[in-house]
């Protein structure tokens, strides 16, 4: 992403639509959120649900990806375009080493540890790690769409 110029990074191809720098805050903002409720969560060791999607991983990444199915993001989790892009994407670069820490380190029971989604219900931990890569892919393929627009601005090399 950083070598797309600021010009870039903050287009829009609508006005309602997000630039490729909101998607990248919004992922940041989600999966901070996310892995601090999954921290909590490991910790207390404290679960008695079980998950709406249990033994359907496959199934529940599909429909994370799937952008024919339009998902209004609640606003707390919009991006607020309050940060330079260079911190941007070192907050989103430091909670992506937080989950991969997480993800390496962690050996709480992760699939008998529940907690619900606003839109699929009951998650285990392991599914909200899971779904965490389907949103990336999410919004990449928004991204994709985003610098397809045929009003992209074109990078300028001098030389």
């Amino acid at each position: 992403m950083r070598h797309f110029s600021a010009e870039q990074l903050d287009f829009k191809p609508e006005p309602d639509r997000w630039s490729i720098s909101e998607n990248v805050e919004h992922l940041t903002i989600v999966h901070n959120l996310i892995l601090s409720h999954i921290e909590q969560v490991t910790v207390s060791l404290s679960s008695s649900k079980e998950s709406g999607w249990k033994s359907r991983d496959d199934a529940l990444l599909e429909e994370v990806k799937n952008r024919r199915t339009p998902l209004e993001a609640p606003e707390i989790l919009w991006p607020k375009n309050q940060l330079q892009h260079e911190e941007l994407f070192q907050r989103f670069e430091a909670v992506r080493d937080r989950l991969r820490e997480f993800a390496a380190t962690n050996n709480a029971p992760l699939r008998s540890l529940c907690f619900p989604h606003p839109v699929y219900g009951e998650l285990d931990c392991h599914q909200w790690l899971l779904l965490m890569g389907a949103h990336c892919e999410r919004h990449l393929a928004q991204i994709r769409e985003v610098t397809s627009s045929a009003d992209f601005p074109t990078l300028v090399r001098n030389g």
